[in-house]
């Protein structure tokens, strides 16, 4: 008899049979577990019996059975933990990776947009290569034209090649040497000579438009486009535009010419 009146031993001859049919109730009070060791704890109420030899008594539960419930009880805690470790671990559900544990973004496709820019990056340079070309050739002209019409109001002086003064030549020889680096002939009947010619009805602007009388040159200028060129005159007269639609200009006239490598 242990202390406080509990009966801690069972008869010897009672039967497993017996003694199972003789617990009328187990009552589990709870289960608690603390993180790292999984601790269960759990308390068995009074069990009573139909043996007559232990009427009134509470009955004792041998070691082994008592075992056995516990380890049941643990067994069955520790089952989410087995189902699912990533939730146990850390309270986080993780995506399921058959074979091994790999990132969930990684299953996102990654579209090759780099070939695709690529190829259609030499494709637009292949079809605007023509348009880029006559880009370079307006622009061209147009360094041309800006600076010829930037040194109007500059005073004629015969021989002149430089901004104090310039005769016909002289300035149409200056526009093109300081805006495309191309030397032309110092006078005006050798530069009739050179680059392409080129019918009046088909004059473009930055084209050579030369005059003279009875066939020979004796004045160069810069054509504008509309009918209109830039040049110098003659001596009292500053670099100024005049028009090839009739007049004193218009009359002169004798040819025009294209020069190389604009």
């Amino acid at each position: 008899m242990a202390p406080g009146g509990v009966n801690t031993t069972a008869a010897p001859s009672a039967s497993c049979d017996r003694f199972h049919a003789a617990i009328t109730e187990i009552e589990p009070t709870g289960v608690g577990f603390r993180a790292g060791s999984r601790i269960a704890h759990f308390r068995l109420q009074r069990v009573t019996t139909a043996d007559p030899t232990t009427s009134g008594r509470i009955a004792a539960i041998r070691r082994p059975l008592a075992g056995a419930v516990l380890a049941a009880c643990l067994c069955g805690a520790a089952l989410p933990a087995f189902a699912n470790p990533a939730t146990a671990a850390t309270g986080t559900p993780e995506a399921s990776v058959t074979g091994s544990a790999m990132p969930a973004t990684l299953a996102k496709p990654v579209l090759p947009t780099a070939p695709a820019s690529l190829d259609l990056s030499a494709t637009q340079f292949v079809a605007d290569a023509p348009a880029a070309a006559e880009t370079t050739t307006g622009g061209r002209i147009q360094g041309v034209l800006k600076r010829a019409l930037a040194l109007l109001g500059t005073p004629y002086r015969w021989g002149g090649t430089t901004t104090a003064g310039f005769d016909c030549s002289g300035l149409v020889g200056y526009v093109f040497r300081t805006t495309l680096g191309i030397e032309l002939p110092r006078v005006s009947r050798d530069m009739a000579r050179q680059g392409e010619r080129v019918d009046r009805t088909e004059m473009s602007p930055g084209d050579l438009v030369f005059f003279g009388r009875r066939g020979k040159v004796d004045h160069v200028g810069i054509y504008l486009g509309e009918g209109r060129f830039v040049h110098a005159p003659r001596t009292g007269r500053d670099v100024t535009v005049s028009s090839l639609e009739g007049g004193y200009w218009g009359g002169k006239f004798l040819q025009a010419r294209r020069v190389a490598g604009i």
